[in-house]
């Protein structure tokens, strides 16, 4: 997983898979794996990350690269390196 602190957050990198039956995160050691419910139409899979993710981390996410590619970096604002591995796992283990 790839998964850096920086001094305004956490960058944290994705794999998306659109068009999803639910939205779901899905970790393993080398790799983050988002599925989305929505097409890859007009910013409709980057809004839902946006409003998932900052519901799950309870923090402003903001997609810093990768916006109209399957590859993502997202920051997530004034948040921990570990309390987001812990999320990260949490929801692994729900899936």
């Amino acid at each position: 997983m790839k998964i850096t602190q920086t001094k305004h957050g956490v960058l944290v990198e994705v794999f998306v898979k659109p068009n999803s039956h639910k939205f779901k995160i899905v970790a393993d050691k080398d790799e983050i794996t988002i599925y989305s419910t929505e097409e890859p139409v007009e910013g409709k899979v980057n809004k839902e990350i946006i409003i998932e993710l900052s519901r799950i981390f309870h923090a402003k996410v903001e997609i810093v690269s990768g916006s109209t590619s399957r590859h993502k970096r997202l920051l997530i604002e004034d948040s921990e390196k570990t309390n987001i591995e812990q999320v990260i796992a949490g929801k692994r283990a729900q899936v």
